[in-house]
């Protein structure tokens, strides 16, 4: 018998446990408001207030469930508001800036860990302000043709800022814009803040283009005055008036051009996780006003100072934009290409962000959804390690774990999710014979301790028992003997798959 024809009969409009990804899952979206995971809240926190959160779970346990629940709560929480907005700043995809690293401090394959051991607390710093301000960047040039997070009308407050605050944004968008033409961005920007123009810049600029009124000057004067030619005294005279004019020249569009380049070159040494050539990044600086790029306000050195600065600068750009406070999602961290799931460089990646100050900061919450395989590292660090990384303070969740019991009522939610409109409510207990008590089900489910390998097992159970019956004399229940083959099964993959000597 086709499983579909099994579903049809107890009116199941869709497989409700096929899908084993919740970023692919359909199902999901339709019962994620009552499958919270109930350490759901702990994680989340008081959103008005945003605070760190550190969550370990195996693969499988629902950790991308979880951000997908803390984006669309985020996202609700934001439509509910026109103001004191949370900006999310998803940090999942390292890709690119490991990439970058790798590339600077080694290109052999064996030497992959020792690149990543390179890997600073200033860099993740510079990689979640570029996922921030990229984001707020994009928002704020697309105006009202993607969702945002910014407050409504947020693109129309740009020319009401502050000169100081229109001078943060342009530095930040110039130095941490992940987009591929960060000029023309700054250029766009720009044009949208419209900041005043400085009083230096404009001396300077009427210096340069008016200068050849002073060696015309000279030789106006020359000819009304009759001078005489054999008098070098006026040529002296004009070449010093043109010498003049092609020093002002100089200053503005070579020396001043020469700073600005040697200003990138040493952003591009320290900020070292976004693309881009120093050209770009000097294109970008020639449009920001001088007090913002002050070398004294950028990062320019190693030292973290800096850094929690542009922190400071970012959220005030963001206040007159309807946004209060950021949360910062960090997940996956074991599918970037340069770890592929190896603990010691997971472990070299993850390590330098489990510092206190930076986690934190006011204002900003980190949610960090790490695989287990960081939580068996972690707790074989030195107590001079915890000390300095003070987790105590990061509500932190050892494991993310399920029962029987929660996964019983995750999987009935999800039947009744599937079931088609107007049919009866449907459990788990329906589908099963009557030896098959419920307490047998949640048994059954407990071995396999999270919702993937809980919906691996029933779908077998549906495919075992409709592999077993014919379409002339079908069964529409599924036997305790199946069940028991399947947990069995199921139950001796999963201690597989937890010893690491199976793929999934």
């Amino acid at each position: 018998m086709n499983y579909t024809r099994f579903f049809e009969h107890w009116n199941i409009a869709e497989n409700p446990f096929r899908a084993e990804e919740a970023r692919h899952d359909s199902v999901f979206a339709r019962v994620e408001s009552v499958t919270l995971h109930p350490d759901f809240e702990k994680i989340v926190g008081d959103l008005h207030r945003p605070s760190t959160s550190i969550v370990f779970g195996e693969k499988g346990s629902g950790k991308t469930a979880i951000r997908m629940q803390i984006e669309r709560l985020i996202a609700a929480h934001n439509a509910s508001r026109s103001s004191d907005r949370v900006l999310l700043v998803p940090y999942d995809d390292l890709n690119p800036i490991l990439d970058r690293l790798h590339a600077r401090f080694g290109s052999e394959k064996d030497d992959i860990l020792s690149s990543l051991k390179k890997v600073r607390l200033v860099d993740h710093m510079d990689g979640v302000l570029s996922a921030a301000v990229t984001r707020t960047v994009d928002a704020l040039l697309a105006g009202a043709k993607t969702p945002t997070d910014l407050a409504d009308g947020a693109t129309k407050r740009l020319r009401q800022l502050d000169p100081g605050v229109k001078g943060d944004l342009l530095a930040l968008q110039a130095i941490y814009d992940a987009n591929p033409s960060p000029a023309a961005r700054t250029a766009a920007l720009r044009a949208r803040t419209r900041p005043p123009l400085e009083r230096s810049d404009l001396l300077w600029n009427a210096l340069a283009w008016m200068g050849w009124l002073i060696p015309a000057g000279v030789i106006g004067v020359f000819y009304l005055v009759g001078g005489d030619r054999t008098n070098l005294n006026w040529l002296y005279a004009f070449l010093i008036a043109l010498l003049a004019w092609a020093l002002l020249l100089a200053k503005k569009y070579a020396w001043d051009r020469l700073l600005l380049k040697r200003l990138a070159s040493r952003l591009r040494r320290q900020v070292r996780v976004t693309p881009g050539s120093t050209e770009s990044l000097a294109a970008s600086l020639a449009l920001v006003p001088r007090a913002a790029r002050h070398p004294s306000t950028l990062p320019l050195t190693s030292a973290d100072d800096t850094r929690y600065a542009m922190f400071a600068r970012l959220r005030a750009a963001l206040a007159p934009l309807g946004v209060g406070s950021l949360i910062v999602v960090v997940d996956r961290m074991d599918e970037p290409t340069l770890v592929s799931g190896d603990a010691d460089r997971m472990r070299a990646v993850v390590w330098p962000m489990l510092n206190n100050k930076f986690l934190q900061m006011d204002r900003v919450g980190f949610k960090l959804l790490l695989p287990i395989e960081l939580r068996h590292a972690l707790f074989r660090e030195s107590s001079a390690f915890f000390q300095e990384a003070r987790l105590d303070k990061s509500n932190m969740i050892e494991r993310l774990q399920w029962t029987g019991a929660m996964l019983y009522d995750l999987c009935n939610a999800r039947l009744q999710a599937c079931a088609r409109e107007g049919s009866k409510p449907l459990t788990l207990r329906d589908i099963f014979d009557d030896d098959v008590s419920r307490q047998d089900i949640v048994d059954a489910l407990d071995q396999m301790r999270q919702p993937r390998d809980a919906f691996k097992m029933l779908y077998q159970c549906v495919q075992e028992h409709c592999s077993n019956v014919t379409e002339d004399q079908p069964a529409w229940r599924i036997p305790r003997l199946t069940l028991d083959q399947v947990r069995k099964q199921q139950a001796e993959r999963v201690q597989q798959l937890w010893h690491g000597v199976r793929p999934a």
